[in-house]
């Protein structure tokens, strides 16, 4: 009994244990493939499978789970000696952000090997790096062509890290040092081309003052030209109006009128205290400021 006992708890353990060793867990972030005898197991359509999060069943002792993070990672390359266009030496570092896109591809080319990856890619990346500086300058690398480099770079790192089950996501120049030979070289070049470049813009600003200025001046002289126009047109439709209503006043009471324009040239002759006039008292001009009517001053005349 006791015997019978002990068979049935080594068979319990047995199957527990067997249990325990068919499971396996996917966490989240990760992936996994099954070897089996060392080879990564296929489906059914001869491709190469990989588990996703979960829980999952493989035949024990026979069949090994290799799992890997696929989330987003950064590799810093140290400083790399790189030659530009014109033969001048840089130290450039940058630094990579990357994922794991097929497990198995990565499994085969890398052995599953983080340090390895790595060191391809940095491969690869330096060499794109040292073609994309050698089409360019100092001035270009360091100023106007930096993100264009970038963008290529990451292009061409997918490009060749696809076959490594690997995506490049970014790749980003952290800096770039210059040799002390050549920094103050370019950094004059680079002010001699922002002074042209600031000469440019103060040329064509005072060109489009000139010509907005004189745009205004033709403005101006069309304006004064029209308002003089129209004032001249106004004054004689006034002096028209005037001459108008002098006339119909003049058609009512012809003696006041007359009255009221000799009294207006009394006035105006009058006026000034510099002038003097030598004048006979009984000249038509002063026929109202004597009362003298139009018949004796003509009979005086004639007499005359």
């Amino acid at each position: 009994m006791e015997k019978q006992i002990k068979n049935i708890a080594i068979a319990s353990f047995a199957v527990l244990l067997l249990i325990l060793t068919s499971i396996f867990t996917i966490n989240e972030g990760e992936k996994g493939i099954v070897l089996r005898l060392g080879e990564i197991v296929q489906n059914d359509n001869n491709q190469y499978y990989s588990y996703n999060p979960g829980i999952h069943i493989k035949i024990p002792f026979i069949e090994q789970v290799k799992k890997f993070d696929v989330r987003l990672r950064t590799f810093n390359v140290p400083s790399s000696r790189i030659l530009t266009k014109e033969q001048k030496m840089v130290h450039v570092d940058y630094y990579v952000k990357w994922r794991i896109k097929n497990v198995a591809k990565y499994y085969k080319t890398t052995n599953g090997v983080l340090m390895h990856a790595q060191r391809l890619m940095e491969q690869r990346i330096n060499n794109a790096l040292r073609a994309s500086f050698g089409e360019r300058t100092i001035t270009d690398v360091i100023s106007a062509e930096r993100e264009n480099i970038m963008s290529t770079l990451r292009d061409k790192a997918n490009e060749n890290s696809d076959n490594l089950g690997i995506e490049v996501v970014d790749v980003r120049l952290k800096q770039i040092d210059l040799p002390k030979e050549v920094s103050l070289s370019v950094y004059q070049r680079m002010r001699a081309d922002r002074e042209k470049v600031a000469t440019k813009y103060r040329s064509d600003g005072k060109s489009q003052a000139e010509k907005i200025r004189a745009a205004a001046d033709a403005d101006v002289t069309v304006i004064l030209a029209t308002a003089k126009a129209t004032s001249a047109d106004i004054r004689a439709k006034g002096d028209g109006e005037a001459a108008e209503i002098y006339n119909n006043a003049y058609e009512k009471d012809s003696k006041f009128y007359n009255i009221l324009r000799s009294l207006q040239a009394y006035e105006n002759s009058f006026k000034s205290k510099k002038d003097f006039l030598v004048l006979k008292p009984n000249i038509e001009y002063f026929k109202y400021f004597h009362g003298i009517n139009e018949k004796n001053i003509t009979n005086n005349t004639q007499d005359k």
